[in-house]
């Protein structure tokens, strides 16, 4: 029996579907191994189709995969752009190939693109494996560019270790809106100006989106059309390097939004309808298409699309050092109905509707893969339907992953703080959104992430204050609803990171209450990048309260680190109290008190604790340095006392304070 039913008895009925399952992906891997020698040798396509250069015969050899297709030239500055003088021959294998001598002007930046003869035309295609693309600041249109690695950059992060990690708080983030100003930022930018302040917080791991190239900056890097290439609009793939090498010497490690669950449509920058079949990297008709993303989904049962995907996650891994993946949209690759409309509420939802085998196995691969190149390298699904087994290892009969998103935590908060007033606000409610998770699997907590951000939506600063943030932010000004949101997004931050799960994760300004949403320039904005972008000048500013939220940012992490709070057992509850709102809780041992209530502070607040000891304050968020109004003397020592049996003690429990006691 596999350990995952061992472990879950609910899943008994599903036995022979996860058996099923299992062996599905078993039959797979022994067939790669004994046609490939090994999953490491299958992931190598990047290695051998693309550009090469070849020194020994001096020259440059290009190689497509384009079944369906009649006739490639290759063509580009080198060739004066001609149509036809390179044609490639058709192989074994369906592989187009040909070789360019060094005499014929072909090197490193050289411009090019395949010109494709097929059943939908004649069209000037980027080559699948492209490394580099550049676009035209006039007309937009992409081109790719020949790359290769340059000789000039070292890597210096060999000491490095990512093993040492003990959980990942993770600061998720993009290169292209992380500078104040008006524009795109660029790779150099964010490691001289943004790793510092990352640096500064604690956070140990940074998460970056929009790596791969695509042709929309407002799709946020999830329209990706070259899977190979950084975005150049961000810098070269070597500035991408340096900053992935600098955060490692700064003892951060990088992981990088994975996007494999779909592929942008465009024609002429992406992979769609390349060798005119239709179907070559996705899969047929409708089935190929998702409605809700506007998007190409990939046929994961075809060898080629997965030698494809299975070596893009070996490239970035090798080739940037990246140090694992938060997979997007994990749920839409799960199911053919892609989670859409669906109410997850019977385990028959797992295994016997709608369930896409071919994309579980692919996971199943990749997060074999990840962990054959680099056993310490993080992968994180962005699953929120809950599938069992999705972050427990394969031979148990999961899917491999090592932590999943909490997605349905920054969804109760955004009903709390939409809906309800303070005084409506159940405890148990919210202890049991932040505590239920299944047993074995991980779980990435966060308050917010970019998807809270975007318009349409709100940030929990914004939630909580809204207009005022424009008015009333500085810290000589009183104001009760700054008072309200400052505390409470304080609150909300250390609960949501001390109960929801075994990792953290912020957005990119929000862990000092970045003001206003994001919105990336469109038609609709006058292409505008005022939304776009990070004001780093708000929380630089010493008279504006921001720098309470960024303080009390840093004080949370460093508890996290210090006190290795989330590798800790799972928080015990203590303590619930619906009349004034007060959550009381321990994890690793330290004490955590929340009081929620909008009015009550209640003097001599006595409650059960786990082990008697003599205990002070190790973070208070009513302390002036965080905005609060120093209530409490931060040099009270509190001793526990017997009462009936048990350890208790009696505390000044102020309201719309969050307390932790250490010994």
């Amino acid at each position: 029996m596999l350990q995952l039913i061992k472990d879950d008895p609910w899943l008994a009925p599903y036995e022979t579907d996860l058996n099923t399952r299992f062996k599905y992906f078993q039959d797979e891997l022994k067939r790669i191994e004994k046609q490939y020698g090994s999953l490491l040798n299958y992931a190598n396509r990047h290695q051998e189709l693309g550009f090469h250069h070849d020194s020994a015969k001096k020259g440059w050899w290009y190689k497509e995969w384009a079944p369906a297709a009649e006739k490639l030239y290759l063509k580009g500055d080198f060739n004066d752009w001609n149509n036809e003088s390179h044609p490639l021959k058709k192989g074994e294998n369906d592989i187009w190939e040909i070789f360019i001598p060094d005499s014929e002007g072909l090197k490193n930046l050289s411009k090019v693109k395949v010109r494709v003869q097929a059943s939908n035309g004649i069209n000037d295609r980027m080559p699948a494996y492209t490394r580099y693309a550049i676009q035209d600041p006039q007309s937009h249109d992409f081109t790719a560019c020949i790359w290769q690695s340059s000789k000039k950059f070292k890597w210096t992060d060999k000491k490095f270790n990512f093993k040492e990690i003990e959980a990942p708080i993770i600061y998720e983030c993009h290169p292209g809106m992380a500078q104040e100003k008006e524009g795109v930022g660029t790779f150099k930018e964010f490691e001289e100006n943004v790793l510092p302040r990352i640096k500064a917080l604690g956070y140990n791991c940074i998460q970056m989106m929009a790596i791969k190239e695509h042709p929309y900056y407002g799709s946020f890097g999830y329209h990706v059309s070259n899977f190979f290439a950084p975005s150049s609009r961000f810098g070269t793939p070597e500035d991408l390097k340096s900053l992935v090498n600098a955060a490692h010497n700064m003892g951060i490690a990088v992981i990088m939004d994975m996007v494999h669950s779909h592929a942008v449509k465009n024609f002429a920058e992406g992979l769609n309808d390349f060798d005119g079949s239709g179907h070559q990297y996705f899969h047929e008709d409708g089935r190929g298409y998702h409605t809700g993303w506007d998007s190409k989904l990939f046929n994961y049962g075809k060898e080629e699309v997965s030698r494809f995907l299975l070596s893009n996650i070996r490239f970035w891994l090798e080739e940037f050092h990246f140090d694992g993946y938060r997979f997007d949209g994990v749920t839409s690759m799960l199911y053919h109905h892609h989670g859409e409309g669906m109410a997850f509420d019977h385990y028959d939802k797992y295994f016997k509707e709608g369930v896409d085998w071919d994309a579980i196995r692919y996971l199943q691969l990749a997060n074999t893969l990840i962990h054959q190149i680099k056993p310490e390298a993080l992968s994180i699904a962005e699953d929120m339907s809950g599938m069992p087994g999705n972050c427990r290892p394969v031979e148990e009969g999961g899917i491999g992953f090592d932590y999943r998103l909490g997605m349905g935590i920054p969804d109760e908060w955004i009903k709390l703080l939409k809906h309800k007033s303070d005084e409506e606000w159940k405890m148990m409610e919210m202890w049991n959104v932040l505590s239920n998770r299944r047993h074995g699997e991980k779980t990435v907590a966060y308050a917010e992430s970019h998807d809270q951000a975007m318009v349409g939506d709100k940030t929990v600063a914004f939630w909580l204050m809204d207009k005022e943030m424009y008015w009333h932010m500085n810290k000589s000004d009183d104001n009760i609803i700054i008072d309200r949101g400052i505390a409470l997004h304080k609150m909300i931050r250390l609960i949501t990171s001390t109960v929801g799960g075994e990792a953290y994760l912020n957005f990119i300004g929000n862990e000092f209450g970045h003001p206003e949403w994001i919105d990336f320039p469109r038609e609709g904005n006058g292409w505008s990048y005022k939304y776009a972008r990070r004001q780093w000048s708000l929380v630089d500013n010493h008279e504006l309260k921001y720098e309470y939220l960024n303080e009390f940012d840093k004080a949370l992490v460093h508890l996290l680190n210090e006190k290795q709070v989330l590798s800790a057992q799972p928080a015990q509850l203590l303590n619930v109290d619906e009349h004034n709102h007060v959550l009381i809780f321990e994890r690793a041992g330290l004490i955590f008190v929340f009081n929620f209530h909008p009015t009550n502070s209640v003097p001599d607040y006595e409650f059960w604790i786990p082990k008697k000891g003599t205990f002070r304050y190790l973070l208070n968020s009513d302390a002036p340095q965080y905005g609060g109004f120093d209530r409490l003397n931060p040099e009270t020592e509190h001793v526990s006392f017997e009462k009936q049996g048990g350890d208790f003690l009696k505390i000044y429990c102020v309201n719309r304070t969050a307390l932790v006691l250490g010994k």
